[in-house]
C-alpha cells in the first residue's frame, strides 16, 4: 500500500499528514521534536505499510535531523521549496489563510498528486554532508559581511564623505586599518604619514605604502561638509563597532575558506570539478555532487546499446553512359569513366587556317569535331565557321560576327565549355529531356534525330 506524509516542521514541533493512495486520511498529529516525535511517526506509518520504499515523505527543507531521520529510515523524502508549496496551496484554498496542519495536508497531496515533478533527498555520506554544511556556513557568512558593510556605508554617507571617496572596498585591508584609528573625520585629519603606514602594514599591505599613505592623508583633510561634533563622535563609535564586526567577520571567513578546501580536497571528484572552466575550491565545494567518499555502483550505459549502429555509405556508380545526342563527333567521351586516375590528356591538335568570308553562311556546312580534353577556347575554330580563330591565326579575312561560343555573367566573360554550345539554328534541350528514361542513348530509346531550328 503506498503511503504520503506531509511534513510542516518548526521549531518546537512537527506536523504531520498521512494519507494513502486515494487520497484518504489515515492520521494528522503533532508530535514534539526529538526522539519521541520520530518515534511516534514511525509507529502511524508502520501500520500501514510493509516496506519503507512506498512511503513517500514531502517537506519543505532538506537539512535537519528530522528529516535526515526519514532518510535513514528508507523513506523517499522530497524537498519542495516554500514558495512551490504557496503555490500550491493556492490550488486548494483561495482565501490565502495558513496554518501548520493545513500546510501539511498540502504537502501529503503534493506527495500523492505531483510527486513524480520533484527530485528525492538521497543520503550522502559523512564527507559529503560536512563540505556541504562549511559551504552553507562559509556562503552565509559571506552575506553578513556583505550586510555589515552596506551598513558602513551608509553610516558614513552621512557625516564622514571623505572616507567613501578614498576606499572604494569598505571591507578591504586597507579601509578597516585606516578607519579604525580614525572612525570620524576630525580623527582623519589629525593622521601623520608614519602613522598611516603603520596601519597600513598592520592591515597586511607590502608595496607602495609611502604613495598609499599620501593619498589617503590628502582625502582625509580635504573640504568637505561637516556635522556637529557630538553627532560625529556618535556616528564614530557606530562605525568603530561596524569595522570591529567587518574585521572579525573576514577573519573567520578566511578560516572557513581553509577548512572547506581541506575537506574539498578529499571528494573523490575534486580534481575533476576543479577543472571545469569557472569552478575552484569554493565554487565546486558549493556545486559539488552527492557523493562524498564512495561512488554509486551503476555503469554508464554502453554506447552499443545508445547509439544506433552506423551503416556505411553506398560507393559511387561510376556514370558511363553519355546523356548528349550520339553523332559521329560527340558520341564517344574522351575521357571514359574509370575509377582510378584518369590517364593524361593528348595533346590538342593543330587549328588549321581560316577559311571563311566576310558573309556569314545561312545553314553550317560543317561537322562539329570532337572536343578538346584541354576544353580551351583555341578549340572553338573547328566547331563553327563562324567562330574566329584566337590563337595561330594565319593573315588573311576573318569573321567579324560575335563569337557564339562566349557568353556574359556578372562582371566576367569566360568560355562556355565545348558540350553546353548551341550550333546555329538550333535550340537547347531542357535538362528533363537529357536524363532518365528518355534519353536518346538509354536501351529501348528511338533513334536520335536532329532538332529541329526554331522560328
Amino acid at each position: 500500500m503506498r503511503v504520503f506524509v506531509g511534513h510542516d516542521w518548526a521549531e518546537a514541533h512537527h506536523d504531520v499528514f498521512i494519507v494513502d493512495g486515494a487520497g484518504g486520511r489515515l492520521a494528522a498529529v503533532r508530535v514534539p521534536e526529538g526522539v519521541t516525535g520520530v518515534a511516534r511517526v514511525h509507529a502511524l506509518i508502520a501500520d500501514h505499510i510493509e516496506d519503507p520504499s512506498e512511503v513517500t515523505v514531502a517537506t519543505e527543507t532538506d537539512r535537519g535531523l528530522f528529516v535526515g531521520a526519514m532518510v535513514a529510515a528508507g523513506y523517499r523524502v522530497l524537498a519542495v521549496n516554500p514558495m512551490s508549496v504557496a503555490r500550491y496551496r493556492e490550488r486548494h484554498v483561495t482565501s490565502g489563510a495558513k496554518s501548520d496542519a493545513g500546510d501539511a495536508w498540502v504537502l501529503a497531496e503534493l506527495a500523492r498528486v505531483d510527486g513524480h515533478h520533484h527530485p528525492p533527498i538521497s543520503g550522502d555520506t559523512e564527507l559529503g554532508d560536512a563540505v556541504k554544511a562549511l559551504a552553507r556556513a562559509h556562503q552565509s557568512m559571506i552575506w553578513s559581511r556583505q550586510r555589515h558593510t552596506l551598513q558602513l556605508r551608509s553610516a558614513l554617507r552621512e557625516f564622514y564623505p571623505a572616507a567613501l571617496e578614498v576606499f572604494d572596498d569598505l571591507a578591504s585591508k586597507d579601509a578597516l586599518a585606516v578607519l579604525a584609528i580614525a572612525p570620524t573625520p576630525k580623527a582623519g585629519r589629525r593622521l601623520s604619514s608614519p602613522r598611516i603606514v603603520s596601519a597600513l602594514r598592520r592591515g597586511g599591505r607590502q608595496r607602495r605604502l609611502d604613495e598609499r599613505a599620501g593619498e589617503i592623508k590628502a582625502a582625509l583633510r580635504a573640504e568637505h561638509l561637516q556635522t556637529a561634533g557630538v553627532i560625529a563622535d556618535a556616528m564614530g563609535a557606530t562605525v568603530a563597532a561596524l569595522v570591529g564586526v567587518i574585521a572579525e567577520l573576514v577573519t573567520q571567513i578566511r578560516r572557513l575558506e581553509a577548512e572547506l578546501a581541506d575537506h574539498f580536497e578529499q571528494h573523490l571528484d575534486a580534481k575533476i570539478i576543479r577543472s571545469l572552466p569557472g569552478l575552484g575550491t569554493i565554487l565546486g565545494a558549493r556545486g559539488s555532487p552527492s557523493s562524498g567518499t564512495t561512488r554509486t555502483g551503476s555503469t554508464a550505459p554502453s554506447l552499443a546499446r545508445t547509439t544506433p549502429p552506423r551503416h556505411r555509405s553506398p560507393a559511387p556508380q561510376a556514370n558511363t553512359e553519355s546523356c548528349w545526342p550520339d553523332t559521329p563527333a560527340t558520341g564517344v567521351s574522351p575521357t571514359p569513366a574509370t575509377s582510378g586516375p584518369s590517364p593524361p590528356s593528348p595533346p590538342a591538335p593543330g587549328h588549321e587556317p581560316s577559311t571563311t568570308t566576310g558573309d556569314n553562311p545561312a545553314t553550317p556546312t560543317t561537322r562539329r569535331s570532337a572536343p578538346s580534353p584541354t576544353a580551351s577556347s583555341a578549340s572553338s575554330t573547328a566547331a563553327s565557321a563562324t567562330t574566329p580563330p584566337t590563337t595561330n591565326t594565319p593573315p588573311g579575312p576573318t569573321a567579324t560576327t560575335k563569337p557564339l561560343d562566349s557568353y556574359t555573367r556578372g562582371m566576367s566573360t569566360r568560355p562556355r565549355p565545348e558540350s553546353q554550345r548551341v550550333r546555329p539554328g538550333t535550340r537547347r534541350v531542357p535538362a528533363e529531356s537529357r536524363r532518365g528514361p528518355c534519353c536518346v542513348v538509354c536501351p529501348g530509346a528511338p533513334a536520335p534525330g536532329r532538332i529541329p531550328p526554331t522560328r
